[in-house]
């Protein structure tokens, strides 16, 4: 018998429900998996299996219920206990949480698979690989302030004693179903302490000592090293500019750089099997370097095609990483998972440091500085990241020190969603940071996509470069970080760069529309905002040296003194300049293309201030024409008072062809001001008889009442010279050192009832004492400002540390380096 229709009608209906219900179950399923993803990973969980008593991981007696911890499990090391890590396992755990102690055996081979990896003070833990999980933390899971009692400690080694170099200890990082992969796989330090240290390298990385000709199967170092072993994965960097269409990252054919396998070792000789497919400068003024990409401590992602992880340390963390690998970590595109990543630290770590570190295939920068102080980074090797590689994240960091760091293949990346300088591209510099008072030295930087370095502050409607930054007495101060100088960047080197050598950036890429020739050019100009250091507090660079890349040096913000440049085999040699309050010394080009020294503001052929060049050497003269000068001049004087002094000009190999001074540029522009701009050389024709080196277009100087001529081939083609005399040599600048060092206790060890203590200092000047308790210390050896330093003290009555440094100018530390005893990291022998 038939059903009612009205039944009917309503069981239709409720059908339709039901799917129409179904459906939108599972389409918000699939819109918010990821957020389901993330929300689960925040959310507290339960731990399979914890530690009762100090004891072995490979022992059931330890653990509760007692047992072995199995794949799968999620363990808690607990509070007051100390677990030793006595394993080698692939059995993938998905957390531990160190809330005591766990240490690494030195004594064997170890490994730890793990989803998530977390050393935290807190009995309750998630799976979230970047949020902390106790009391006291903000809505991103950032600690506010220290935590209270023991310091949960990661022990792989320390300092002192590292693990030895026959055994290996190794972390894999494992994503597992159902974690957030924003966050996890992840090794993340909560206001605890994480020490990674492998056996330690002579060095990690040295220049070539000898040529390495294409096809040959062994290189010659320029020193000898120790802890290198048959096995170890080097690299042979470039030594020319490859040619490509894109990244690097994806012309891989391009690259000049070379991984290899140590097969034998003969006093200072690597041999290796696969034949060399490029040639490696190894003599002269200009070398490739070896790097050693291998350690015996490793942290990795497990997948590095699928998910990878990421390594992080917050504020009140204790601990440091050295002679380290970390391979195939960072996670790309997201922004705070970093293959190494100090959150937020501020000074709160003062006396970490990396050392030695081996930072392979991140996809996400090798170190990142972010909000920190005092950070010591030194001898550490970078090799391919996506997106910078040493990088400085916000504008705040101060007294961080990267010392004798090779950075090589840093990758074009993309912006990072809601990064904090709206104005980083992220295109790919080994070296980039945005506040002037850090110290870098020492370091190489080679085949990086678009600079080996580069600082850049700027300011917009969008972002304010005025930040809370530290001052020497420890308060923040808010300051437009582009008025801090750049306090110490010396015996820097960089090569065979897919664009860029250094770049020092005052807003950025302030260009005008250099098609316009009239009023709106002349608007556009005086529109961009050049605020930067003044002329007592100048930038400064010292000892570069530039090759193989296609821009060289682009000194591109006022107030800037550069003593010591070297420049060879480039298409540009000083580019896009400001010309305002810039000071050259000793400034050696070599084979430098096109525009060997660039007009100010490229081809907008405008500058507002003075310059001075003392010291000008043109190598290889020859190969140029009368467009492309050593020297194209300045067609517009902005300000009125705009001057360009020479002294001490020589070069060589002249040809006839090429003019020293000319009006220049791959396109010659009319000048849209009516004053030019005067090239004066001092005591061109003896002391105090000078050449006067003008324009043809500059008709208020033709008509200044000096006879000018044309004198290839000082001279070209649109300029002329005249001897005039009593002329001045400008002071453009005049520094003055008001800033004390920075100080950092980087070990204490005790030694027969005494506490051996070391640590460094660096400074814009040059450190004159260090005191560790009002005693003197003894420095080992200084150099570009950073002076290594060692004192032995009796073990002190207050249980207390305090270093500090005073400079030759005077200064002295406000802000001393100070250690309680409870956290002086003590290693008895």
């Amino acid at each position: 018998m038939p059903r009612p229709r009205p039944i009917r009608r309503a069981l239709a209906g409720l059908l339709f429900a039901l799917v129409a219900l179904v459906a939108c179950a599972l389409q918000t399923t699939a819109v918010r998996a990821q957020a389901g993803a993330a929300a689960h990973a925040h959310a507290h969980v339960n731990f399979n299996v914890r530690s009762v008593k100090d004891g072995n991981w490979s022992d059931p007696k330890t653990w509760s219920p007692e047992r072995i911890p199995v794949a799968g499990d999620r363990v808690l090391v607990a509070r007051e206990t100390k677990v030793l890590y006595d394993v080698k396992s692939e059995a993938v755990l998905r957390l531990v949480q160190i809330v005591g102690s766990l240490t690494f055996a030195r004594d064997r081979d170890t490994q730890l698979s793990v989803g998530v990896l977390k050393v935290q003070n807190s009995d309750e833990c998630s799976e979230s690989g970047f949020a902390c999980d106790f009391a006291g933390i903000n809505a991103a899971g950032e600690p506010q302030g220290p935590r209270q009692g023991t310091m949960p400690t990661l022990e792989i080694g320390t300092l002192d004693k590292p693990i030895p170099a026959e055994h290996t200890a190794r972390i894999r990082l494992h994503f597992l179903e159902g974690m957030d992969p924003n966050d996890a796989p992840a090794l993340v330090c909560c206001s605890a302490r994480m020490e990674l240290h492998g056996a330690p390298l002579s060095r990690t990385w040295v220049k070539l000592g000898e040529n390495a000709a294409v096809g040959t199967t062994s290189v010659v170092l320029s020193e000898p090293v120790t802890g290198w072993k048959v096995g170890d994965e080097i690299i042979v960097t470039a030594s020319k500019k490859g040619s490509r269409s894109g990244s690097y990252r994806d012309d891989g054919e391009k690259l000049g750089t070379e991984p290899r396998r140590i097969g034998k070792i003969d006093g200072q000789t690597i041999h290796f099997e696969q034949p060399l497919t490029a040639e490696h400068y190894g003599s002269g003024e200009f070398r490739s370097e070896v790097a050693n990409l291998s350690r015996n401590v490793i942290v990795e992602s497990a997948d590095p095609k699928g998910v990878r992880g990421h390594a992080m340390y917050h504020a009140y963390s204790q601990g440091g990483v050295s002679y380290a690998r970390l391979a195939h970590l960072g996670k790309e595109g997201v922004l705070g998972r970093y293959a190494l990543h100090f959150h937020l630290v501020g000074d709160t770590m003062r006396g970490s440091q990396v050392l030695g570190a081996a930072i392979v295939d991140s996809h996400n920068r090798w170190i990142t500085i972010h909000g920190t102080e005092y950070l010591v980074v030194r001898d550490c090797v970078g090799y391919q990241s996506v997106g910078h590689g040493y990088f400085m994240e916000d504008g705040t960091e101060v007294y961080n020190l990267l010392d004798r760091n090779l950075g090589v293949q840093a990758y074009n990346g993309k912006k990072l969603p809601k990064q904090v300088l709206p104005f980083d591209p992220n295109d790919g510099a080994a070296f980039w940071w945005s506040n002037g008072r850090n110290t870098l030295v020492r370091n190489v930087a080679c085949e990086n996509d678009e600079y080996g370095f580069r600082y850049d502050m700027q300011h917009s409607k969008y972002f304010s470069s005025k930040l809370p930054i530290r001052q020497p007495d420890g308060k923040a101060a808010e300051v437009d970080v582009r008025t801090i100088p750049i306090w110490r960047f010396e015996d820097n080197e960089s090569h065979s760069e897919g664009v860029y050598g250094l770049v020092v950036a005052c807003n950025g890429n302030s260009q005008p529309d250099t098609v316009i020739r009239d009023q709106r050019l002349l608007d556009q100009i005086k529109a961009i905002d050049w605020t930067g250091p003044d002329v007592s507090h100048p930038h400064v660079i010292r000892n570069m040296k530039i090759w193989d890349a296609h821009y060289a040096f682009r000194p591109h913000s006022p107030s800037m003194l550069m003593e010591n440049i070297r420049i060879h085999r480039v298409a540009y040699g000083i580019y896009r300049p400001t010309f305002d309050n810039q000071v050259f010394r000793n400034l050696r080009l070599s084979s430098a293309g096109g525009e060997p020294f660039n007009r100010g503001m490229d081809d907008a052929s405008a500058q507002a201030g003075k310059i001075t060049v003392d010291g000008l050497t043109i190598d290889n003269f020859a190969g140029g024409n009368q467009l492309h000068p050593v020297v194209h001049m300045s067609d517009n004087n902005l300000s009125g008072v705009a001057e360009c002094h020479f002294r001490n000009v020589t070069w060589s190999n002249a040809d006839g062809k090429r003019p020293v001074f000319n009006r220049g540029g791959s396109t010659r522009v009319d000048p849209f001001v009516s004053q030019g701009v005067p090239y004066y050389i001092h005591d061109y024709y003896g002391p105090g008889r000078h050449a006067k080196v003008v324009s043809t277009k500059a008709a208020d100087l033709l008509a200044d009442g000096n006879k000018y001529r044309q004198e290839p081939p000082l001279t070209g083609d649109e300029s002329v010279v005249a001897e005039v005399a009593s002329v001045e040599w400008p002071a453009l600048l005049s520094p003055v050192d008001d800033q004390p060092p920075a100080t950092i206790i980087t070990q204490v060890r005790r030694e027969e009832g005494k506490l051996i203590v070391t640590g460094v200092s660096h400074d814009n000047g040059r450190i004159a004492a260090v005191k560790v308790n009002g005693q003197a210390a003894t420095i080992a050896n200084q150099s570009a400002g950073v002076a290594d330093w060692q004192i032995e003290l009796a073990l002190p009555a207050s249980g207390k540390l305090a270093a500090l440094a005073a400079d030759e100018a005077g200064n002295v530390e406000k802000t001393p380096h100070e250690m309680a005893a409870g956290v002086v990291k003590v290693a008895a022998r």
